[in-house]
């Protein structure tokens, strides 16, 4: 199983609490009764962590005309929006939000050229909430496929998400479905596309990255 990059830190924290709450429990000499629960939890809460850390090995169906989904979770908003930041123009936002159980791993949703990185400090508010879009802490990137078409895409933290991490840098060749970051706990992507595009999800609709369209360029 491969695990984010970023994340290896994170994980060792997490397994260095699960050894200490053992251990604690060994030498209180906790009630058997006692010892299950902790022994259980303490099990299911680093098999968790766990996957969500990892980086699947999914399918790439996304190239620079079919836009793949950046990241698992759920379609909550599809909108007609002015991009004031970056593209400076009306676009269709197409916005999907993660779960606690989802992946967190991000993917680049088309092939091409890297021609905008930004990282903005924020607030924390539900990430499935509008304003979240302009007002939490979140990373930008603009792409431009070898057609010419640009796209715009942030990365947006949520309430329990602390840390965005992206591998964008200005001028990078990349390829639609490689991995382009993460974000650690609960969070939302915003995807900004051309007025003229397919778009091929409605709303609710669950995704996966890299596998599900969300559009056609």
């Amino acid at each position: 199983m491969k695990i984010d990059k970023n994340s290896h830190g994170t994980l060792a924290v997490v397994y260095a609490v699960i050894l200490a709450v053992i251990l604690a429990g060994m030498i209180l000499k906790a009630p058997t009764w006692l010892w299950i629960i902790i022994y259980v939890f303490s099990l299911v809460f680093g098999v968790w962590q766990t996957l969500f850390f990892r980086v699947p090995d999914r399918k790439k169906h996304g190239d620079s005309r079919r836009v793949s989904s950046v990241a698992d979770g759920k379609v909550v908003i599809i909108d007609r929006i002015f991009e004031k930041e970056f593209l400076k123009r009306d676009c269709i936002m197409v916005s999907v939000y993660m779960n606690f159980f989802d992946v967190h791993a991000n993917f680049w949703p088309v092939s091409g050229e890297i021609t905008y990185s930004c990282y903005h400090p924020g607030k924390h508010f539900l990430a499935f909430k509008p304003k979240a879009s302009d007002e939490n802490e979140h990373h930008c990137v603009g792409i431009r496929t070898p057609e010419g078409k640009e796209i715009f895409f942030k990365q947006l933290a949520g309430t329990f998400a602390r840390r965005i991490v992206n591998y964008a840098r200005v001028g990078d060749i990349v390829t639609a479905g490689e991995q382009c970051g993460i974000i650690k706990f609960g969070s939302r992507i915003d995807l900004y596309l051309p007025l003229d595009a397919d778009i091929r999800v409605r709303l609710g609709e669950l995704t996966r990255a890299c596998e599900t369209i969300l559009a056609e360029l």
